[in-house]
């Protein structure tokens, strides 16, 4: 009271806002934590030459899926796994094409949405598998490590869903380029399916 222009921090409020989102305890696995690990790395660094091992998630191929609920992804090409649900991080859905107004999208092309799901990718934490690709880099592809074949890319500055959200540091996966493999129990066996 005795400083009126005095204020907290901004970037001190936003962690205290984060900290009671997750119910006032540190969730390493909650999505909004990652999310905000991302972004100070994305600050911090401008050319990452050397990253937490915290930052990555672990390789799906190195440990056997624990839990029947998650989704796993794998290379439409070539089968190998990806990545698991779990390391999907969600976004708010952007206003749509009149985000990209700047690309001249004609009126024809605003309207002709059929209502179909807007986000054509998935917006990722780094796995192990990628972390020889964003070494040094700002931005690139993300290639498939078995086929090389392309399923995204990925830049530490942000990138635009095709919803019109921009997502800063956007590890992309094109949904094209990925199938779910969803694990149900049947009896004494596990079955996968696809």
């Amino acid at each position: 009271s005795s400083r009126p222009r005095r204020r907290v921090n901004p970037g001190f409020q936003g962690q205290l806002k984060l900290y009671e989102a997750m119910g006032c305890a540190v969730d390493t696995s909650s999505v909004l934590y990652k999310r905000y690990r991302l972004e100070m790395l994305s600050e911090r660094f401008s050319e990452p030459q050397d990253l937490p091992r915290e930052v990555f998630a672990v390789d799906p191929t190195t440990i056997c899926q624990t839990s029947n609920t998650e989704v796993l992804y794998r290379c439409r090409k070539c089968r190998r796994a990806l990545f698991r649900s779990s390391s999907i991080l969600s976004h708010t859905e952007g206003i749509g094409p009149t985000a990209f107004a700047h690309k001249r999208i004609t009126d024809s092309a605003r309207l002709s949405g059929n209502g179909q799901e807007k986000c054509t990718s998935y917006f990722i934490e780094p796995v192990q598998w990628m972390e020889p690709a964003l070494l040094g880099v700002m931005e690139g592809q993300l290639l498939c490590p078995k086929c090389t074949s392309k399923l995204g890319s990925f830049s530490w500055r942000g990138d635009q869903c095709s919803c019109g959200r921009w997502v800063t540091p956007a590890f992309q996966i094109h949904k094209s380029r990925v199938d779910e493999v969803r694990t149900l129990p049947v009896g004494n066996f596990q079955t996968a399916k696809t």
